[in-house]
């Protein structure tokens, strides 16, 4: 299966700090490929990199023939690769319909793909006219998705999007994620919760001070829960 996104060799440094080293990760066509670290592994810095929030010193990250790191951090998204940060960043004081706006001018999108962001999360229609600050937390995660998703990306970056969410909550935002898979959109995944990497991902990939250790398809991290426990330190 051809990759969606590749990323080769990539150093990233805060300052003077490294904290990737030579990092290598695929992201199949059509996969939703999660990453699993302990906290400060570099799995959101591999995110912020990928969208060149955080200059690659040396590497490549390449969207198809697109080298990535070619593009200042505002063309990233337009190239097609969408990313919803941890904490969601909504602007709390604009209702539904104007954070979603926002996210459609980005790219001068029509109509037609509020409609189909809001057919894929229905209860945002019923919301429109709430201020976003005013909405639960998974509301508001779903509302950032939507966000996202009106770019049209080819590849979307989710950091941690179930975290203090409850579980009917994470199950609906874990059926938006197959739901997009299903439509021919790449995800990788930050996650924390292993109950909700199992039920959702096709590989995981382990990181660990900044290298991806290894990586595995979902089956043999369900027949061998000792590769959890070895990077991360739970089952």
């Amino acid at each position: 299966m051809a990759d969606a996104l590749s990323v080769r060799g990539v150093d990233c440094f805060y300052g003077e700090t490294q904290v990737l080293y030579s990092l290598d990760l695929s992201l199949r066509q059509g996969e939703v490929h999660c990453l699993l670290g302990r906290n400060g592994a570099g799995k959101t810095t591999a995110l912020k990199c990928i969208m060149g929030l955080v200059p690659a010193r040396a590497g490549s990250i390449r969207l198809g023939d697109v080298e990535l790191t070619r593009l200042p951090p505002h063309e990233v998204p337009r190239a097609g690769v969408a990313y919803v940060p941890q904490g969601r960043r909504l602007f709390a004081e604009m209702t539904v319909a104007e954070n979603i706006e926002i996210g459609l001018m980005a790219r001068h999108m029509g109509s037609d793909v509020r409609e189909a962001v809001l057919d894929l999360f229905p209860v945002l229609r019923e919301r429109l006219r709430q201020r976003s600050g005013t909405l639960s937390g998974g509301e508001q995660q779903q509302l950032a998705m939507a966000r996202a998703l009106c770019l049209e990306p080819r590849v979307l970056l989710l950091d941690e999007p179930t975290e203090g969410l409850m579980p009917s909550m994470i199950a609906k935002i874990r059926q938006s994620v197959a739901t997009l898979r299903d439509r021919g959109v790449s995800t990788i995944l930050v996650e924390q919760r292993v109950d909700a990497v199992l039920k959702v991902a096709d590989r995981v990939s382990f990181i660990e001070n900044g290298r991806v250790r290894e990586t595995v398809e979902v089956d043999r991290l369900r027949e061998d829960p000792d590769i959890v426990k070895r990077y991360v330190g739970v089952t």
